[in-house]
């Protein structure tokens, strides 16, 4: 009796995490049951409980910072007469982390954790964040000079980000948010390298 009394209990918190939008297809539900009746009330959310402070801040910062990229790529994207190497990097800039903020954003929903991180957007300018004059003048910037200073912002704000990223790698438990935070730094060095090219040629 006992067993069949815990196989229920099991097969009911199994279809809640179902309902929740918290498990996979009905396949892989059953197939973790077996798995799940040797833990407590918090093996089942494993996955979502499987981090730590780090791994909400660097959500929490990482997200605002894809958004100020996404906008400064816009900027650039918007003028005239900028390098088209230049439009390139930051259509690819855009096309990576726009999908980052809403994996993010994901993440923070399902730990429970503030996801409301506009009061973190004017965060220090030592993650490498743009001011409001900085974006004014990226905004108002037009031709050569536009591109020149669209390279050196994002440089900046890359390096930032590559620091946020490193300390998500050295610090963080969540595994995912973990090889996020490596794919962060791969890409956004070899962007830099990028952009550093870029910057020699105008």
């Amino acid at each position: 009796m006992n067993i069949r009394t815990a196989a229920t209990a099991a097969l009911a918190l199994a279809t809640a995490l179902t309902l929740a939008g918290c498990a996979g297809g009905t396949e892989s539900s059953s197939e973790s049951i077996p798995g799940m009746d040797h833990g407590s009330s918090s093996s089942p959310s494993a996955v979502m409980a499987d981090f730590n402070d780090a791994d909400v801040m660097f959500a929490q910062m990482m997200i605002p910072h894809h958004q100020q990229a996404v906008e400064m790529a816009d900027m650039i994207l918007a003028k005239d007469g900028i390098d088209e190497n230049v439009l390139t990097l930051a259509e690819e800039i855009k096309a990576a982390q726009q999908p980052e903020i809403e994996q993010l954003q994901g993440w923070l929903d399902e730990w429970g954790a503030d996801s409301d991180t506009d009061s973190m957007y004017g965060m220090d300018h030592g993650a490498g964040m743009m001011s409001d004059e900085d974006m004014q003048s990226l905004d108002a910037a037009t031709g050569a000079d536009a591109s020149r200073l669209f390279l050196e912002q994002m440089t900046m704000h890359h390096e930032g980000a590559i620091t946020m990223a490193q300390d998500e790698v050295d610090n963080g438990q969540n595994a995912d948010a973990v090889a996020s935070a490596q794919t962060i730094v791969a890409t956004q060095t070899a962007e830099i390298a990028t952009m550093q090219e870029l910057l020699a040629q105008l």
